[in-house]
């Protein structure tokens, strides 16, 4: 009897310590397989989270009667309105300005979409951006409509527009955002026959993709209502603050999902708005947040694009196919 009463304990404890060494394995395997999951990289670079910040410069190429302050009390047709003009000149005077300083503190490369006259008006503020390292892209010869164009004329609307800031910055544009994201049925076919390499006017994903445009691939980076100046603080009358939090929640979910899937966050300033005092200071803010976490890359529009055409991982999304034969 005791050598049975033995024998059980020591198979009991032999059980025992079988199952504790397979306990172990097993989670060293599990925590093998999560950290390969969580390293994962889903960018060619792999950062966890890539953020793209567009700088519109748009002052001097805006029409009569053009989106101001004021747009709630026009002036009878024929009047001038100085004072929003005045509020058009503060982003060439200081907007611009303000915020490049802001990008050479923290070495920040942004994408510039210029309108062709606002240029050839501040030819200064122009090459100031490009002198910044800063990509110079390109937003039509004029602010106006694209949507009601033919073929034809968008051609020249947006060549003449290129051709016009190349002259004056050095550099030849490669991306492309059209007045209020509203483009016609021929854009792509447009910015194709252009040697364009992507479009922002897009709000459909939180990554870039691929379309296809007469059966080649063309990019394109989505561009943002989300983090917006004009949408937020001059459309909704956003306090700093209120765009400061917005950055924010926007960057703590993006940064967490990126983990997993690659993600994009995308924000945009307009030169009289983005440029004044209080939400430069936010944007400090927001960028001293993002310095906290690791894998976060602030990159240029046409860099993410190149990196991104050839990569097997884009998706593909030909939901406009229709348009794009």
């Amino acid at each position: 009897m005791k050598y049975i009463k033995q024998s059980v304990l020591i198979l009991a404890s032999t059980v025992f310590l079988i199952s504790c060494f397979n306990n172990e394995r097993n989670q060293k395997e599990k925590t093998v397989r999560n950290e390969a999951h969580t390293s994962k990289k889903y960018w060619p670079n792999g950062a966890q989270l890539v953020i793209s910040v567009s700088m519109q410069f748009e002052t001097g190429g805006q029409p009569e009667g053009a989106e101001s302050p004021f747009s709630g009390t026009p002036l009878p047709k024929g009047y001038v309105d100085l004072p929003a003009e005045s509020w058009y000149r503060y982003g060439a005077n200081e907007g611009i300005y303000r915020m490049l300083d802001l990008w050479k503190k923290y070495d920040i490369k942004v994408t510039s979409h210029v309108v062709g006259t606002a240029a050839e008006k501040y030819p200064e503020v122009a090459k100031a951006i490009a002198a910044g390292g800063h990509e110079i892209a390109a937003h039509g010869i004029a602010w106006d409509n694209q949507w009601n164009k033919n073929y034809d004329e968008e051609l020249r609307f947006v060549k003449e527009g290129v051709d016009v800031v190349e002259k004056i910055t050095g550099q030849k544009a490669v991306g492309y955002n059209c007045n209020w994201l509203r483009r016609s049925p021929n854009t792509l076919k447009v910015l194709q026959n252009l040697v364009f390499l992507y479009h922002i006017d897009d709000l459909s994903h939180d990554e870039p993709f691929i379309t296809k445009v007469k059966g080649k691939n063309f990019v394109v980076i989505p561009y943002t209502l989300r983090n917006n100046d004009i949408v937020n603080i001059e459309g909704k009358h956003w306090s700093p603050d209120q765009f400061l939090a917005q950055l924010k929640f926007e960057f703590d979910r993006l940064y967490e999902e990126g983990a997993s899937k690659r993600r994009m966050m995308s924000i945009s300033f307009h030169d009289r708005i983005g440029g004044n005092p209080a939400i430069v200071h936010a944007m400090e803010e927001f960028i001293r947040y993002t310095k906290e976490k690791q894998g976060v890359v602030f990159m240029r529009k046409d860099d993410i694009a190149k990196m991104v055409m050839n990569d097997p991982n884009t998706p593909i999304d030909n939901s406009e196919d229709q348009y794009n034969r």
